[in-house]
C-alpha cells in the first residue's frame, strides 16, 4: 500500500505526515489492519528497538475533584463507587510506589485529583517525591497534579520530579463538550508551564468518547506541535455513574488503528499504551506492543487492571523486553533535549493513564480512568467471568472494576 509505505519512510525521518494521511489510517478496512501494524511497527522498532517501558501509578488522593470533566470517575457528581481518601503520606507512596518498582517500573507517575495544587500541596507532594527518591534509587517520578500556576512547576523539579503529566484529551473545538470549569487553552498552558521549568512533558489524549477521526487527528497534531517526550493514548472506560457512561464505541481494531495513527504522526515519541488498554483491546494486547513502547503496570488510579504478572508474561511472549533501569528511553536526539531529570531518562509521564490524562484528573491515572480492568484477575490477567463467546461490539461492561486493592486500602497492590 503505497499510503503505508510513504508513511514509513515519513516516521523513519520524523516528517509530519500530512492530516489526509493520518486520516486515511484511520479509514483503512480491518482486512488492511496487519499492514497497518507492521508498518507502524517498523517506525516504533526504528526509534525504540524491543524494548517496552512500564511506568507505574501511585493514587496520592482519590476523588472529590471540582472539576466536571465528563469521562472522569472521580468528577463533581460523579456515582461511581469508587475509592475516596485524602492525602497519602510521603512514607505511604513510597511503600505504594516500592511495589511497582519491585515488579519492574522505571518510572512512578504521582497522581492526584482536584483542579490543581496549592502551594501547600506542592510542598506535599515534594516531600512525597523526595522520600521516594531516597527509598528507591534510580527511581523517576512524574508529577500529575492538574493545572499549575506560576512558578509551582519550577518547585517540583527543584524537588526531585523528573516529568509532569497533563493531557489534552481531545480537540480544540469539542473540549467545551466534555469539560466546562477549565478550557483547552489552560490545559495548553500547563504542559508549556512542565516546559519551560526543565520538565519532561507528558500530555495525550483520550479515544471513545465520540469523537470524530478529525478531532482524533485534531488532538494528535496538536500534541506534535507541543512536542512532549511521551504521549498517553487512553481509551475510555464508560464508568456507570458518569456523563459518558454509555459512550461503547471502540473497538480491538479501531484501538490499533488510533495507535498506529499517533506513532506515525509522533515517531520518535514515548507513545504510552494508558487507560482502558485491557478493556478495549482485550486479546490484541501484544499486537499494541508493536505501535507503541510504553505500559502502565498493574492497576489504575481507580480502576483494576490487568495483574502485573501477566503483562510481564504478555510482554515476553510478544517477543518484547522490559526496559531496564540503565537503559534510555528516547533516541539521543530527544534525550539530549529532554526536559527535566529524565536523567537518562526519559520522558515519559503519566498518562494516563489511564484514561485521562492525569491531571485534571480524569480519572485516571494519568488517564481518565484508567484502564479498568478486569479485577477478578488480580492473578492471572484474565478475566475470568469474561464472556469469551460475548457478540462483537457488544459493551463489555464486565471488564470494568473499581480498585479496591493498593494505595488508599489495607490490601496488596496489583503490581
Amino acid at each position: 500500500m503505497d499510503l503505508l509505505n510513504t508513511l514509513v519512510d515519513k516516521g523513519l525521518r520524523r516528517e509530519l505526515p500530512t492530516r489526509e494521511e493520518a486520516l486515511a489510517v484511520l479509514a483503512t478496512s480491518d482486512d488492511d489492519l496487519l499492514d497497518v501494524v507492521a508498518a507502524a511497527g517498523k517506525v516504533r522498532r526504528h526509534w525504540f528497538g524491543r524494548r517496552v517501558k512500564l511506568n507505574y501509578l501511585v493514587n496520592l488522593k482519590s476523588g472529590l475533584c471540582p472539576e466536571d470533566c465528563s469521562y472522569c470517575s472521580q468528577r463533581l457528581g460523579s456515582q461511581a463507587g469508587i475509592l475516596k481518601y485524602t492525602w497519602l503520606k510521603p512514607d505511604e507512596a513510597s511503600e505504594a510506589a516500592a511495589a511497582g518498582l519491585a515488579g519492574g517500573a522505571k518510572r512512578v507517575c504521582l497522581v492526584a485529583s482536584g483542579r490543581g495544587p496549592t502551594d501547600r500541596d506542592v510542598d506535599r507532594v515534594s516531600e512525597t517525591i523526595k522520600t521516594i527518591k531516597d527509598q528507591n534509587e534510580g527511581v523517576e517520578v512524574c508529577a500529575c497534579l492538574g493545572l499549575l500556576s506560576d512558578g509551582q512547576a519550577e518547585r517540583l523539579r527543584e524537588a526531585g520530579a523528573d516529568a509532569y503529566n497533563h493531557n489534552l484529551n481531545t480537540s480544540e473545538s469539542t473540549y467545551g463538550e466534555i469539560t466546562t470549569t477549565h478550557t483547552y487553552a489552560d490545559r495548553v498552558d500547563t504542559v508549556q508551564k512542565a516546559h519551560a521549568a526543565g520538565l519532561s512533558a507528558c500530555s495525550g489524549l483520550i479515544a471513545g468518547m465520540g469523537e470524530s477521526d478529525e478531532d482524533l487527528v485534531d488532538v494528535v497534531y496538536s500534541l506534535r506541535e507541543l512536542d512532549p517526550d511521551s504521549v498517553p493514548v487512553n481509551f475510555l472506560i464508560p464508568f456507570e455513574g458518569t456523563p459518558l457512561a454509555k459512550e461503547w464505541n471502540l473497538t480491538p481494531q479501531r484501538c490499533l488503528r488510533i495507535l498506529a495513527m499517533v506513532r506515525f504522526v509522533c515517531p520518535d515519541v514515548e507513545v504510552r499504551i494508558a487507560g482502558g488498554r485491557e478493556v478495549h483491546l482485550r486479546t490484541m494486547q501484544p499486537l499494541a506492543l508493536h505501535l507503541a513502547n510504553s505500559i502502565f503496570l498493574g492497576d489504575y488510579l481507580t480502576s483494576e487492571g490487568q495483574a502485573g504478572k501477566a503483562d510481564l508474561e504478555m510482554i515476553a511472549d510478544a517477543g518484547f523486553e522490559v526496559e531496564g533501569t540503565d537503559q534510555v528511553t528516547l533516541p539521543e536526539h530527544r534525550a539530549a533535549t529532554a526536559g527535566g531529570g529524565c536523567g537518562s531518562h526519559e520522558s515519559a509521564g503519566c498518562g494516563s493513564h489511564e484514561s485521562a490524562g492525569c491531571g485534571s484528573h480524569e480519572s485516571a491515572g494519568c488517564g481518565s480512568h484508567e484502564s479498568a480492568g478486569c479485577g477478578s484477575h488480580a492473578e492471572g490477567g484474565v478475566c475470568g467471568t469474561a464472556a469469551a463467546a460475548a457478540p462483537a461490539n457488544e459493551p463489555r461492561t464486565d471488564l470494568v472494576a473499581v480498585r479496591r486493592r493498593g494505595a488508599g486500602t489495607d490490601l496488596a497492590p496489583n503490581a
